[in-house]
């Protein structure tokens, strides 16, 4: 049988180097773009909450940054999320994905999620998007992929299913 040899770590102890960055901390130039494409199921794992996280440390290093909700991850846009009542977080990180969005939007990121999606496959309608949301069509989703290439923006996709 295997030994652990060592103290107990105690709250607030680091186990690794976390002052040790390796890369420089790149700042956006002057109109530099980023779009974050999410095709990710909500709550079916961490993807899109951390796809979301980095979304809105990309706007913090300046850049224009735009988030494209498509196929399930359309639902990720949903303002009546909540139980019992919607708005009630009935469990922690309950409403993760709201809050996030709309920090993401606060500090002036962009957030389209696509009409096809919502509707035919979720029955979600525009108006149950969170206030800030532009929905698009779902053409648009190509055409946001072709816009970021011909502006030579940092691109991030993420699909799951």
């Amino acid at each position: 049988m295997a030994q652990i040899v060592g103290e107990r770590v105690q709250k607030g102890d680091a186990i690794v180097d976390y002052e040790d960055k390796v890369f420089d901390d790149i700042q956006a130039e002057q109109g530099e773009k980023a779009y974050i494409f999410m095709h990710t199921v909500p709550f079916e794992g961490s993807v899109g909450l951390v796809n979301m996280l980095t979304a809105t440390r990309v706007n913090r290093k300046g850049f224009d940054t735009s988030i494209v909700l498509f196929g399930p991850g359309s639902l990720m846009a949903s303002a009546t999320r909540g139980y019992p009542r919607v708005g009630d977080e009935a469990f922690p990180g309950g409403l993760g994905y709201n809050n996030q969005l709309n920090t993401f939007m606060g500090e002036g990121g962009h957030v389209y999620a696509c009409r096809f999606s919502a509707a035919m496959l979720y029955g979600m309608r525009e108006v149950d998007m969170l206030e800030g949301v532009k929905p698009i069509n779902p053409l648009d989703v190509l055409d946001a992929q072709l816009t970021a290439r011909r502006e030579g923006a940092l691109v991030m996709q993420t699909w799951t299913v």
